[in-house]
């Protein structure tokens, strides 16, 4: 059996509690005992609705936020007990592209400085070297390279995220949290960022841990998904599986609240009740690699 590019074992995140309804002292788990792992070349769909614990799970993998608990390993070395010096040269083949990218490029750089801080921080090739990797980013991602010296706020929302992508990328990872990378452009922009993520997959041979609430997205993109409610996993195996024959509550309660474009196929929206709650138990082989916490 190969080793997985990544392997999350057990992986726990508490918060402070805060609010006059919390007593003092008290914490919240945000994720909870959650584990699943990633074959290189992949694209792992992880999700759920807002606060969930879905953007927790993939800062916790990256170092983002500290783990309460729980192992993280990739191509087998464990992550969370890397030393500061190799979880930098660990982060060249671990990158993320964020959910917002109107937030999350400097509002005060011009794009090319953007793209190229990676390369700075990493002491990556001289000035001449490291103008050619972010020409060769920019075209890469479908941008125009005389546009380098521009600010963000000159770009469509949808160039933004380009730009946070080819940011990602400068480093040449393997690996790429992408959080919510659509949830915040038109419908008409998401198709083809999502074309440009599978390209770029194809060419540069990437992985994925494709973040998202929007189950119309994860159905195009993602060869295997995990569910995720309150924290836990209840639902994960590939996505034809889980679309065609979903066993958890929540899943099926997911699933009905996707559009359907033709008002006579219409079906009817189920809410989730208390059969949905996950409490504590474990996920259980439904069906050959499609396991339920039922």
């Amino acid at each position: 059996m190969t080793t997985p590019l990544l392997d999350v074992r057990h992986l726990v995140k508490e918060f402070p509690a805060r609010g006059a309804r919390w007593r003092s002292g008290a914490r919240v788990r945000a994720v909870d005992d959650v584990s699943f792992s990633i074959e290189e070349g992949e694209t792992f769909g992880l999700v759920g609705e807002s606060g969930s614990g879905k953007t927790t799970t993939g800062r916790c993998i990256l170092r983002l936020i500290a783990p309460t608990s729980g192992e993280v390993r990739f191509r087998g070395e464990d992550v969370l007990a890397a030393s500061r010096t190799r979880m930098r040269e660990l982060r060249r083949e671990m990158q993320i592209v964020f959910q917002d990218p109107h937030s999350s490029l400097n509002p005060r750089m011009r794009v090319g400085a953007i793209v190229e801080e990676p390369l700075v921080i990493h002491a990556v090739g001289d000035r001449a070297a490291r103008r050619a990797r972010v020409e060769e980013l920019f075209r890469v991602v479908g941008l125009d390279t005389g546009a380098m010296r521009r600010y963000p706020r000159e770009f469509s929302g949808g160039q933004r995220q380009r730009i946070g992508l080819a940011r990602a990328l400068a480093l040449k990872p393997s690996f790429v949290v992408a959080d919510e990378p659509v949830s915040a452009l038109d419908v008409s922009v998401q198709a083809q960022v999502l074309n440009l993520l599978m390209d770029l997959q194809q060419h540069l041979k990437l992985t994925y841990l494709f973040i998202a609430h929007d189950l119309r997205l994860v159905e195009k993109i993602c060869d295997r998904v995990a569910v995720m409610y309150r924290g836990r996993l209840v639902e994960l195996g590939d996505t034809a599986s889980i679309f065609a024959d979903a066993t958890h509550p929540y899943t099926k309660a997911l699933l009905s609240a996707i559009p359907v474009p033709d008002p006579d196929r219409r079906g009817s929206r189920i809410v989730p009740g208390a059969d949905a709650d996950a409490g504590t138990a474990p996920l259980r082989e439904v069906s050959h690699g499609h396991w339920a916490a039922v």
